[in-house]
């Protein structure tokens, strides 16, 4: 019949203590045994019998209680140091804890895992405190849910954003508290949400993580009405101020024209010339009203550009083919690799055209090329067209529709090349060549 281990523990008989000490006796006895015969099987009074046997009993008795206490009551202080650190009490140090024998060891190592966890557990409060702080301080409200959907973390923000503190808002379900849908869905998105503490645009980030091995799913929204209003009032601010300086280019030479058009046809007699002045001024106003008519078309055609049509594309003979319509100054090609995209060959082409068309325009005024040339770095196709220009003197308005450096130029070709490159899910960029004069564009699309 086979014992249970458990019940063997749990006997009391079986303690580890109770078996050194009968380890002990029983490494005594058979010495015991051969003293006491001898003992008692000599020529010795019988006082003298009993009093060495009583002796050597207690001796025997003795020894083995001393051996079994030495080896419980270090056993007694490790327990006790790991029961403190258990309870995260770190400042209890063993005694005697040195490197020369095998206990020694022992309480060497539990007083440097002491320490160790005494300096994890300082640096996790550290921790804690630093990211209460950010969390507290940042604008972006911060919510943790668990697997029920129970709100069990909010930060400041989020009390302001629910208009409610926290004591009422902890334990309650996404659903009470209108963020049922942010926990549904794509973990990034933009929402449109009335809260009772605000009402706006939302940038929602969800993530998940564990805690006490069961999942939480971690809430984060940043209002975004404040930074897209601001936006869009600069972008309104840079538009009106194009507009509003093409305008008058046009508008003060009409008024100034018709106002001395006016004076003359208010002359008695007329003077001689006055159908030829008449003439002249007419021209000059129909002049302005065209190209006022072309600046408005100009703006048409930025504000009406179609989403492209993707197809595949190859890029080597269509940077071949652009290269080869700009004549005015020699143009470098620099071939790489043969490389397909999904792309709207149209709009890449114009793309291309006003690069190239801008490069030349610069070049031209050092008698300096233009250079053209394709690489794929990593997953996207990066075009760079390089001139030998005089370089770019204002970088901070290229993109700024309607405002060009260029004498007759519309200002719409940078803007509308860069509405392309991003319709593609690519970017463009300008910068002067670090090495010699000039300019840099990089056009960078997807090959994906």
């Amino acid at each position: 019949m086979t014992r249970n281990p458990k019940s063997q523990i749990r006997n009391p008989k079986w303690t580890h203590d109770r078996r050194i000490l009968l380890l002990t006796l029983l490494s005594g006895l058979p010495a015991l045994a051969v003293a006491l015969a001898l003992l008692w099987r000599g020529d010795f009074s019988s006082k003298t019998q009993w009093t060495l046997t009583v002796l050597v009993l207690g001796a025997w008795c003795s020894f083995a209680f001393a051996a079994r206490e030495r080896v419980v009551h270090p056993l007694q202080t490790v327990s006790n140091l790991l029961s403190a650190l258990r309870e995260e009490d770190f400042s209890v140090r063993a005694r005697g804890a040195r490197r020369d024998d095998p206990l020694g060891d022992v309480m060497f190592e539990v007083n440097a895992l002491s320490e160790m966890l005494r300096e994890q557990r300082l640096g996790a409060l550290e921790a804690t405190a630093l990211l209460r702080t950010v969390m507290e301080e940042i604008n972006l409200a911060v919510f943790a849910f668990d697997d029920a959907q129970r709100l069990r973390l909010v930060n400041r923000a989020g009390e302001r954003l629910l208009a409610q503190p926290i004591e009422r808002l902890l334990g309650r379900t996404a659903g009470e508290l209108g963020l049922a849908d942010c926990l549904q869905g794509e973990p990034t998105r933009t929402l449109h949400m009335t809260f009772p503490g605000s009402i706006g645009r939302w940038g929602m980030r969800r993530s998940s993580f564990r805690q006490g091995g069961k999942p939480h799913q971690l809430l984060v929204l940043a209002d975004l009405s404040q930074a897209l209003r601001e936006e869009e009032r600069q972008a309104w601010q840079r538009l009106l101020r194009v507009l509003g300086h093409e305008l008058n280019n046009s508008l003060a030479p009409i008024k100034s024209i018709a106002g001395s058009l006016g004076s003359l046809l208010g002359k008695e007699p007329p003077p001689v010339d006055w159908k030829e002045d008449m003439q002249g001024g007419l021209g000059v106003i129909t002049a302005r009203a065209d190209a006022l008519s072309r600046f408005m078309e100009a703006y048409s055609r930025l504000a009406r550009l179609p989403q492209p049509k993707l197809g595949a594309l190859e890029i080597e003979p269509l940077i071949r083919r652009v290269a080869g319509l700009e004549t005015r100054v020699p143009v470098v090609l620099a071939p790489g690799p043969n490389l397909m995209i999904q792309a709207d060959g149209d709009q890449l082409e114009q793309l291309l055209i006003n690069l190239l068309r801008n490069a030349a325009d610069a070049a031209l005024e050092t008698k300096g090329g233009v250079k053209i040339g394709w690489a794929k770095t990593g997953a996207q196709l990066e075009i760079r067209v390089e001139d030998e220009g005089p370089g770019l003197s204002n970088t901070a308005n290229l993109f700024v529709p309607f405002f060009t450096t260029k004498p007759g130029g519309s200002g719409i070709g940078l803007a509308l090349s860069r509405q392309i490159a991003e319709a593609h899910g690519g970017s463009l960029t300008l910068e002067n060549r670090k090495q010699g004069t000039g300019c840099l564009a990089r056009l960078r699309l997807p090959l994906g």
